[in-house]
C-alpha cells in the first residue's frame, strides 16, 4: 500500500471537487443567471416577442456583440426561441419559452431581494473595507 504525500491528497481532493462542480446542476444554472445581460434580456422579453433591433434599442448599454452572445445562450440553454419570418428583409424574433418563463420569477425574487436590501449591502462593505484598513 503507497501513502499519499499532503499534495497529493489536496489534488486528488480537488479533482473530485472539480468533478463535482462539473455536474452540480446549480452551479450550470447560476452560471447562466449570473451573466451581466442574462436578467435584463428575459425581463425584456417578458413583454412578448422582440426583434433584436428592438433589444438593443432597450438596452443600450449592452455591446451588439454581447447582446447576440446573450441571446445565443439563452436560446441554447432554451429559455429563448428564435423564429424567423422569411419576408424581404428577414425578421427574426426572440421570445421566451416555457422555460424561460419558469425562470422569470426567480430572477424576479432575486432583484426584489437586491433593491430592498442593496443599501445593507453596501454598508456592510463599507464597515469590512473599513476595518481591513
Amino acid at each position: 500500500m503507497t501513502t499519499m504525500t499532503a499534495a497529493e491528497r489536496r489534488q486528488e481532493a480537488k479533482a473530485a471537487f472539480d468533478s463535482y462542480m462539473d455536474a452540480c446542476p446549480t452551479h450550470d444554472v447560476l452560471g447562466v443567471i449570473g451573466n451581466k445581460w442574462t436578467s435584463v434580456v428575459l425581463f425584456q422579453l417578458t413583454q412578448g416577442p422582440r426583434r433584436y433591433a428592438d433589444l438593443a434599442r432597450a438596452l443600450p448599454g449592452v455591446s451588439a456583440k454581447m447582446l447576440t452572445q446573450t441571446l445565443r445562450s439563452l436560446e441554447r440553454d432554451g429559455f429563448v426561441a428564435r423564429s424567423v419570418t422569411p419576408s424581404v428583409p428577414v425578421q427574426v424574433e426572440y421570445a421566451l419559452t416555457l422555460l424561460g418563463e419558469r425562470l422569470v420569477p426567480l430572477l424576479a425574487s432575486v432583484r426584489h431581494f437586491a433593491e430592498h436590501n442593496i443599501a445593507e449591502i453596501r454598508a456592510s462593505r463599507e464597515h469590512y473595507d473599513a476595518a481591513a484598513d
